[in-house]
């Protein structure tokens, strides 16, 4: 059987004879029941529009004030970015450098990846070039970009803050729970193998 033609699972590695697979229905292992494909009318805009309103999220949730702090007369506000530059300097500052990348570069990345790869073919274009390798990466990125990790975790600390002191949410507070949402809808309606699909014969058209 020509390689070409089968597909592994990605948790299992069972191979699978590829096949067309009906828009909004979904093919499953046959091992372990891992979705392979789950194609989508109109996915592929739907995820650049997605991924360009999550880039716009993140420049607002980086730079607008996330919080501001109220004890005993004394107001403090503060901004992602400048919890990231006020550790900058001496030992604090892999931890810094970690923050940074982990909420907001990496993410930013890999939106602005997703929307290089698809808001071509999704205007029925010609992939752009490198196409399949910014994808790849794209992919690679996705454990690491962690703006939703980051939002789940000051909510918690939130709830300890508020017996200590009077907290206001800013604006980059909202950005990044919209952000959540968001990234849910973005990863809910990417289909891989489709994407690859379509990668190979744009390309080769």
């Amino acid at each position: 059987m020509d390689p070409e033609q089968l597909i592994a699972c990605p948790a299992c590695d069972v191979l699978h004879r590829d096949q067309e697979v009906a828009k909004h229905t979904v093919a499953r292992c046959a091992r372990c029941g891992t979705v392979l494909a789950a194609p989508k009318s109109g996915a592929m805009t739907r995820i650049a529009m997605l991924s360009l309103t999550a880039l716009i999220l993140l420049a607002a949730a980086a730079g607008f004030p996330f919080l501001e702090l109220q004890a005993q007369g004394l107001s403090h506000r503060a901004s992602v970015l400048d919890a990231v530059l006020a550790f900058s300097r001496g030992p604090m500052a892999p931890l810094s450098l970690a923050t940074g990348l982990l909420i907001v570069l990496l993410p930013a990345a890999r939106y602005g990846a997703l929307v290089y790869t698809l808001a071509p073919m999704a205007l029925g274009w010609h992939p752009a070039p490198h196409a399949a390798a910014v994808y790849r990466w794209a992919e690679r990125l996705k454990p690491w970009a962690m703006a939703e990790i980051f939002i789940i975790g000051v909510a918690v600390a939130l709830v300890k803050v508020s017996g200590l002191a009077r907290v206001g949410l800013g604006p980059a507070f909202w950005a990044f729970a919209a952000l959540l949402v968001v990234t849910i809808l973005t990863d809910s309606s990417i289909c891989r193998l489709t994407v690859w699909k379509t990668l190979k014969t744009r390309r080769g058209s």
